[in-house]
């Protein structure tokens, strides 16, 4: 058989939210027709829940804490870690993407030209969107050009890499233009208040998903039409939790937990089944260069830390037998800037057999960055706002402590009761044993990976620059703005977030 043709559709900030996983208050017609014609993970991970460091683990088949540089957001790209998308296009494979690749970051240079992580961009085609918000980038008509452009001789590889459901929105958009009612949504986590607000914010994500999705269908129906999609392997995916509080950014269920189907007509067992392996973003990179018959080794790459998902594919069962298939690890150091001296909020956590245990090595600082200066590890949005009000309210106060307040150093949740993580277990005696045990297997296993946090070097994470010079030392500049009149006010917040930093004089 020929070289299999790979697929990669990434939305951007997307959660557990199509139908093929029950959602029924948005439409996922494309995600659920691949998991129906092949595989539908239910415990599929990105180690680190924010765009630059998970695309990075896609992109290296390593996790965070074995990427220098690349753990981070808004960084520079090590030269030593080369992709899988260089490495197939070296073996021959048409190669590229359109819209988003690996970002926000500095990739780096090639004989003076940006170097190309995912391949050459196709970006031509644009569409009008639907809302202001919405990119007006025609994914799918880029996907034809870029088919167009193939050697027919030669396999492909394509990045699908959409804006959607990235924010800002288009408030109120979701009922416009969807045709949705709020009531229409089962329940809305416990981190944030059920208002319509929130509500409203929910749809007017769920639209921006059925944009990504629409477009997945039409690659499909593309590949359909030029006798491809049987040899290709399509992933569909995102590359972390919901841009809302308390997910995006934090290391929790809803952060690190997405959506996976894949399928392959030529090549997978038993279509329609559904895997509860636990797998890892970490375990893409080995997929595709298995399928491209190409080791790591081969291909001139970092050693892999990622396992093939071929064998669960060709298996056709819903549980290996493979060992490390019972647990995936998670962490992350610094992402956007919002602390004194470009701190991050270093985290190692352990998803296993329905419990997740995370462990803050830094819990004096604020997880999602300084209230001060807006919490900027936390995109500015409605239910942000609508969970900073609650903070000086007594019996509402836990929304806002939830995703804004300090943590403990160690956390513990039985996620398969409680998705939310609204009940820390740490500490409990009953839990001692399974909490003692989870540290031990963290420790261990991240020692054998070589993570500078268990060999005492952590701060080497906050010592990697940000690759664009106006994000260092943000923290000083924005409390100094005053004095200096230089405009501070990143444009992923709103200036509602700000806190002022005096009535936060007993909580630091």
């Amino acid at each position: 058989m020929r070289r299999p043709n790979i697929l990669l559709c990434l939305a951007d900030d997307a959660g557990m939210h199509m139908g093929a996983y029950g959602c029924d208050w948005v439409s996922t017609p494309g995600f659920d027709r691949v998991a129906a014609a092949g595989v539908l993970f239910t415990h599929a991970y990105t180690c680190n829940a924010k765009c630059a460091p998970s695309r990075a683990n896609i992109l290296t088949g390593r996790n965070s804490w074995q990427l220098e540089d690349a753990c981070n957001h808004c960084n520079f790209f090590p030269a030593k870690f080369i992709t899988y998308m260089e490495a197939l296009r070296d073996k021959g494979y048409h190669t590229g993407y359109t819209n988003k690749g690996w970002s926000p970051g500095d990739p780096g240079e090639v004989d003076g030209r940006p170097r190309e992580l995912t391949g050459p961009a196709w970006d031509d085609r644009k569409l009008q969107p639907p809302t202001p918000d919405i990119s007006a980038c025609d994914y799918a008509e880029n996907f034809r050009d870029f088919l167009d452009a193939k050697p027919a001789d030669r396999p492909f590889c394509f990045w699908f890499g959409c804006a959607e459901p990235h924010r800002p929105y288009e408030y109120g958009s979701g009922v416009r233009l969807g045709g949705r009612r709020i009531d229409e949504i089962d329940r809305v986590p416990g981190v944030w208040p059920d208002n319509e607000v929130v509500r409203n914010d929910l749809l007017d994500y769920g639209l921006e998903i059925e944009h990504f999705d629409l477009h997945v269908r039409k690659m499909l129906d593309i590949l359909q039409m030029r006798g491809e999609l049987g040899n290709t392997l399509v992933v569909v995916t995102s590359d972390n939790g919901m841009p809302f509080p308390c997910v995006k950014g934090q290391e929790y269920e809803y952060s690190n937990h997405l959506p996976m189907a894949m399928m392959w007509p030529a090549g997978l067992a038993s279509p329609g089944r559904r895997v509860d392996d636990y797998v890892s973003f970490i375990d893409l990179a080995p997929t595709f260069l298995e399928l491209a018959g190409l080791t790591a080794e081969e291909a001139g790459m970092e050693p892999i830390t990622g396992r093939s998902l071929l064998p669960i594919l060709r298996s056709g069962r819903a549980r290996s037998s493979i060992p490390q298939r019972d647990h995936v690890l998670i962490g992350k150091e610094r992402h956007d800037p919002g602390r004194p001296h470009n701190r991050g909020y270093p985290i190692r956590g352990i998803f296993k057999d329905g419990w997740l245990y995370l462990r803050n090595y830094e819990p004096d600082r604020w997880p999602a960055g300084n209230p001060e200066v807006g919490y900027l590890n936390c995109d500015g949005s409605p239910t942000k706002t609508e969970v900073l009000k609650t903070r000086n309210d007594p019996e509402r106060r836990h929304y806002w402590e939830r995703s804004f307040g300090k943590r403990p150093p160690e956390e513990l949740y039985h996620v398969a009761d409680d998705p939310d993580c609204l009940h820390n277990l740490a500490g409990e005696p009953i839990h001692a044993e399974l909490q003692a045990a989870l540290c031990k297997q963290i420790e261990q296993e991240l020692t054998e990976q070589g993570d500078p946090r268990m060999e005492g070097r952590g701060e080497v994470f906050e010592q990697y620059p940000f690759c664009h010079p106006w994000l260092e030392d943000l923290y000083e500049r924005f409390m100094r703005r005053q004095e200096t009149g230089e405009k501070v006010m990143p444009g992923w917040i709103s200036a509602s977030d700000i806190e002022p930093v005096e009535e936060f004089q007993g909580e630091d």
